[in-house]
């Protein structure tokens, strides 16, 4: 799923888009490593252009009534239904080509908005606030994610949460080899610790991580059922 993306930001080749601190090239890799936030990220000249992006996603085969594709959803979908009501607003940020988890909150009656700079490009929506955001299979495409997380911050209201779905890069895993880094459209690749990292720098009150599910709560509280 494609993100909100500023591609006339330019990125030093090898400053961290997250924290902005020097990074170091991994051997054999088009792949940087960032000691302050433990980011991982593609170096600039192996990233798409926009049109080759947007190409990219068009090729996804996101069928929304697709039983597979919506129970691979279904974390952030069950953590909506439990923490919050119809009555509470929410927005799928970066929904992409196949809305899906839009399709199955509103089968259950909720309030829910799509943005996607390529496919549901509605920049109004992002002066509003929102009691929920979600960002399935996005945040690894963030070319810039310092801004972006910012931005969400902002689109969150008090007490709200951030619903995050990405694979953590973790110790065990065989970077080389690894699923997320063939994709060309990822090019940002995050630890548990770099999820810390964010929930500090942008003020987050909590983060929770369960397993592929990251949660970041805008308020002084858990990150039980919401009150």
């Amino acid at each position: 799923m494609s993100t909100h993306t500023d591609y006339t930001t330019p990125i030093n080749d090898m400053v961290c888009p997250l924290c902005h601190y020097s990074g170091s090239r991994i051997p054999e890799t088009e792949l940087l490593h960032c000691l302050e936030c433990q980011g991982i990220y593609r170096h600039k000249q192996y990233r798409l252009s926009p049109e080759k992006e947007e190409a990219q996603y068009k090729i996804h085969n996101n069928d929304v009534n697709d039983p597979g594709y919506q129970q691979f959803v279904m974390p952030i979908v069950a953590a909506v239904l439990r923490d919050f009501t119809p009555d509470h607003s929410g927005i799928d940020f970066g929904a992409g080509t196949g809305p899906v988890i839009a399709k199955l909150l509103r089968e259950q009656n909720f309030n829910i908005v799509l943005y996607d700079p390529f496919f549901h490009h509605h920049p109004d929506l992002l002066k509003d606030t929102y009691d929920y955001i979600v960002c399935c299979e996005v945040i690894e495409h963030f070319h810039n994610p310092d801004q972006e997380f910012a931005l969400l911050k902002r689109l969150l209201k008090r007490q709200g949460r951030l619903y995050c779905m990405t694979n953590l890069y973790r110790p065990n895993t065989d970077l080389k080899r690894w699923h997320y880094v063939r994709d060309p459209t990822h090019v940002f690749f995050y630890q548990q610790i770099t999820m810390d990292w964010i929930r500090k720098k942008y003020n987050f009150s909590a983060c929770a991580i369960q397993d592929r599910l990251i949660t970041l709560v805008n308020a002084t509280e858990n990150c039980g059922p919401h009150e």
